[in-house]
């Protein structure tokens, strides 16, 4: 090593000092914006746009719009969505699908959003509660559909005619 190249790496690690230096000095006397947070709660500014947990959509009647087709879980990349249905007979005689359990691990979710958006009825979206601290993993596995469905009527069997024999 030459004296020429040990005064250049000299000089070039100095002025490397001095850039981040400046960096930490122009930070030193910016006004701080920390958030007093959990004191202020009630204060604090979420973005709308902010994907937290997923949530059902109820009506004023207390049903959801889960038709329990499965796209939702057919679309979720990391697989935390997993529904249970049952085929039912409706009051006309038709069958449909009925959701049985909507269970959603939250501790995989990567809010990619993709099963809202796919949702043809609607039945899901993102809240931004950001509050989800457990101490446990299995805390984090939620089932959506917590309130109870209403019964559909049964469809009417056919009365069975009384045959008159006659001897």
């Amino acid at each position: 090593m030459s004296i020429k190249d040990y005064f250049s790496s000299l000089f070039k690690g100095a002025w490397s000092l001095v850039q981040g230096m400046q960096v930490t000095g122009k930070e030193l006397v910016t006004p701080k914006i920390t958030k007093q947070y959990p004191e202020n709660r009630k204060h604090l500014d979420i973005p709308e746009r902010f994907r937290a947990t997923l949530k059902f959509n109820y009506d004023s009647e207390g049903n959801h719009k889960c038709i329990a087709c499965g796209l939702c879980q057919m679309n979720c990349p990391n697989g935390t969505i997993h529904i249970e249905s049952k085929m039912v007979e409706t009051a006309d005689g038709k069958k449909r699908k009925k959701l049985v359990k909507y269970m959603y691990d939250l501790g995989s979710c990567t809010f990619c959003q993709l099963c809202v958006t796919s949702c043809a009825s609607h039945a899901i979206e993102f809240t931004n509660d950001f509050e989800q601290a457990v101490f446990t993993r299995d805390k984090l596995v939620k089932q959506l559909n917590y309130l109870p469905e209403k019964e559909e009527p049964v469809a009417p069997k056919p009365a069975v005619q009384p045959t008159t024999e006659t001897k």
